[in-house]
């Protein structure tokens, strides 16, 4: 057996250094072998020895040291062999007893094993069983689940079928989805697999066709239901503008009642406010929108959502383009509801979209739309209004642009552009509306009779009259009843109303808030230009007679009311506040056409009285005595003038008829004047003059006999009328006529004499009888004082001149 050094031995070897090798010799014999012990000792390599002992050339001493190194480790090895031998017996003999007991096991385990075998082999006949029937069993459930998935997988298959055959199709593609994300890769049947894998898409692809089918055919329908919404819509408008009308119209009735009964006026606005202001069943709500969205849900569905949206957009876009469309066959006119009712309508639908969509059109890309569709509408509007030679045509169009700004703006849509087209035309519009009115007040005016107007009833007074307040009293006439007025006065108050609603009516709504202006301007141009105008055409050219005359000039008093009524009709439109029109009164716009009614008048009368006054050839101007009922020419112009007073003042206010016969006597009092002026008259006597006097009496007898129908201050003008007959005749029959040349007393007395006019007539004064004056220049010896007077008086004044 081989030794091996224990443990023991191990630990008790100890390490030989140099230095203690050193201390037992000098010689470097003893020192080599004592190193080579040393490496043998602590294991280290002794290559370094051999090739040293090889190069000295002394390799038996390496091998001498080497058999001493032996020979002295095997006195070692003895000793602890001594030290160990009794272990290892001991070590032996309990080997031996050990295998004994191994023997002994050996049978034990024998016998156990047989016993086991024994007892072991029914068990594991039985677990073979067991085995058999568990694999068996989980055979069993595996074909069980199997089944079962199969039949949970039909029973979807049976439910998306009755789905699609329902139109059901988000819940057939949610059973689809279902059968694939969850019953697909399990399914155990290939066969089965295959024909989902095939179907699933075809099922899809079906149910967006027939979604696209039922939503084409909505993009067909809507359109029409677009128009219909967008006419409902602007017609609701248009009941709601009637409203605010309604309420205007109440409101200046208890405007004008207030003064009467303040309660009344607050009664009336409250009942008002009381009324329903409409309802919004037109936003749009009532618009099946089924179709659009259950075909946007089927598609978020199958997952192309962005191709639907923009599928959407450019049908949508293209139908805008579509109604942009305006048709050369169909005159604007008539179509022009349909026309802008249909893009009103697409836009309505298309805000509720916005709203309700869930994102389908974003309001970025209406509002784009909504851009393009202004820019086309206004093209469209320029070009027709370019066209368009009819006010009301013009009217009509603006109206329905208005309501469809009114609408559209509810809905959040910028409307000031196609305002700004509307406003841009004012201009035209009116100088249309003032071609049509000029050619209505000709007509007018062509067709009057010059005869005062008959009412038979009530409600023609209040058409004639009370709708233009050009009532002279609150107190209705009794019927039938005479209007101082003709036919042409109603006629063209109508004109004149109509002009300022439609104005109004254009300038209403249209984005500008204070309007009146602008209809005042041209209602100014109506009245001043084209009606005056017109009047004073009529005037020139077709009176010819006093009645007509007179009846013209009565007509222009009655327009000098209804011109009031017409600038406060035009404030109340448009909403001014009346104190602002009192306010702001001008000048009577028909001022030429009632001076020239009143000088037409004027001169027919004065030609009349020329007719009278050429009686004055039959005056005797060298009288001996005076006339003390006046001369003939007199009494027959006073007869002519009380005649005409009284069928003047039938019709003609009492403020024009004393301006007419102020004019008239006037002309009376020149022509007496230029009579004593004239050559015909070569000298006339104090009694003529006296006679004179007493004509001018009775003029200014007359002229104070109208004071009941004027006023004191009137007769009294009347009376100023004959202030140049009545200052020569003061003059000539003065006792001092030479007070004429004191400034104070001729500026008081004969302020109307003209001195040279003085001077001609006074050199005609002659007394026949010569006791009071000779011929006037000469130098007689019998001269009185005031023949010596007036002398002077004449001699004076040829020197001034």
């Amino acid at each position: 057996m081989a030794y091996t050094p224990t443990m023991s031995s191990s630990k008790s070897r100890r390490k030989v250094t140099p230095a203690a090798a050193a201390d037992n010799g000098d010689s470097a014999e003893k020192l080599d072998q004592l190193l080579l012990s040393s490496a043998i000792s602590n294991g280290e390599d002794v290559g370094p020895f051999v090739r040293k002992a090889f190069a000295s050339g002394k390799p038996e001493t390496l091998l001498l040291h080497l058999r001493h190194f032996s020979r002295s480790k095997e006195s070692e090895i003895e000793e602890v062999c001594r030290a160990h031998y009794q272990d290892f017996i001991q070590a032996v003999d309990d080997l031996r007893s050990l295998l004994s007991d191994v023997d002994s096991l050996k049978s034990s385990l024998s016998e156990s094993n047989a016993k086991l075998q024994a007892v072991g082999l029914p068990l594991l006949t039985s677990l073979d069983s067991f085995v058999e029937a568990r694999n068996v069993c989980r055979n069993v459930n595996l074909a069980l689940q199997s089944v079962r998935s199969c039949v949970r997988l039909m029973e979807l298959c049976s439910r998306s079928n009755y789905h699609l055959s329902r139109g059901n199709f988000y819940m057939a593609l949610k059973c689809l989805d279902t059968i694939e994300c969850v019953f697909l890769d399990k399914t155990p049947s290939s066969t089965i697999k295959r024909m989902m894998e095939k179907k699933i898409p075809e099922i899809r692809w079906y149910i967006e066709r027939k979604v696209m089918k039922d939503f084409n055919d909505w993009l067909v329908e809507i359109r029409v239901m677009c128009r219909n919404l967008g006419q409902l819509a602007i017609g609701q408008a248009s009941s709601a503008r009637q409203r605010e009308e309604d309420l205007r119209i109440k409101q200046r009735q208890a405007e004008e009642q207030s003064r009467l009964s303040l309660r009344d006026c607050v009664y009336a606005l409250e009942e008002e406010d009381e009324d329903p202001v409409g309802d919004d069943s037109s936003n749009g709500e009532d618009v099946d929108l089924t179709p659009l969205y259950r075909a946007y849900h089927i598609h978020q569905t199958l997952g192309v959502e962005d191709r639907f949206k923009q599928y959407y957009f450019e049908n949508r876009k293209l139908q805008l383009t579509s109604d942009f469309q305006v048709s050369s066959m169909t005159p604007f006119l008539e179509s022009h509801q349909t026309f802008f009712a249909q893009i009103a309508g697409f836009f309505i639908v298309e805000d509720r979209v916005v709203r309700t969509g869930g994102g389908l059109i974003s309001k970025l890309e209406v509002e784009n739309l909504w851009e393009t569709a202004v820019s086309k509408m206004c093209s469209v509007l320029e070009d027709q209004f370019s066209r368009m030679q009819t006010a009301n045509h013009l009217l009509l169009i603006k109206d329905y642009v208005s309501l469809l700004g009114v609408t559209l703006r509810r809905y959040g849509y910028l409307v000031d552009p196609l305002l700004d087209v509307l406003s841009k035309h004012r201009d035209k519009y009116h100088e249309l509306l003032l071609s049509d009115c000029r050619k209505q007040i000709t007509e007018a005016l062509s067709a009057d009779k010059f005869d005062q107007m008959l009412m038979k009833k009530e409600y023609e007074y209040s058409m004639n009259v009370l709708s233009f307040q050009i009532q002279t009293s609150d107190i209705t006439p009794a019927f039938p009843y005479v209007a101082p007025f003709s036919s042409t006065v109603p006629d063209c108050c109508r004109i004149v109303r109509s002009f300022i609603e439609d104005s109004v009516s254009f300038m209403s709504y249209g984005g500008q808030l204070d309007f009146f202006e602008v209809v005042k301007k041209y209602l100014d141009r109506l009245l001043s230009e084209d009606l005056d105008g017109a009047l004073v055409k009529l005037i020139n050219t077709s009176i010819s007679a006093v009645s007509h005359a007179m009846q013209v000039a009565a007509n222009m008093a009655v327009m000098e009311r209804a011109c009031d009524f017409f600038f406060r009709h035009a404030a109340q439109l448009s909403g001014i506040p009346l104190r602002m029109v009192e306010r702001g009164r001008r000048q009577f716009p028909l001022c030429k056409a009632r001076d020239a009614a009143e000088d037409i008048l004027s001169g027919l009368l004065k030609q009349k009285v020329d007719g009278f006054m050429m009686l004055m050839e039959h005056v005797n101007w060298m009288a001996d005595e005076t006339l003390q009922n006046g001369n003939e020419y007199v009494n027959e112009v006073i007869i002519y003038l009380e005649t005409l007073v009284s069928t003047a003042q039938q019709i003609l206010p009492p403020k024009v008829l004393k301006r007419v016969i102020q004019d008239v006597l006037s002309h009376i009092s020149e022509k007496i004047v230029g009579a004593l002026l004239g050559d015909t008259v070569k000298r006339f006597t104090v009694n003529a003059i006296m006679s004179i006097d007493v004509d001018i009496r009775i003029l200014e007898s007359f002229a104070d006999n109208q004071a009941p129908l004027l006023s004191e201050e009137d007769a009294n003008q009347l009376k100023s009328a004959l202030a140049e007959s009545r200052q020569l005749v003061n003059l000539l029959l003065s006792n001092n006529p030479e007070t004429f040349l004191n400034p104070v007393i001729r500026e008081r007395s004969y302020n109307n004499l003209d001195y040279r006019k003085v001077v001609i007539i006074s050199e005609k004064l002659r007394d026949s009888s010569e006791r009071l004056f000779g011929t006037f220049g000469s130098r007689g010896s019998r001269q009185n004082p005031k023949k010596k007077s007036l002398d002077s008086l004449i001699k004076r004044l040829k020197d001034v001149s």
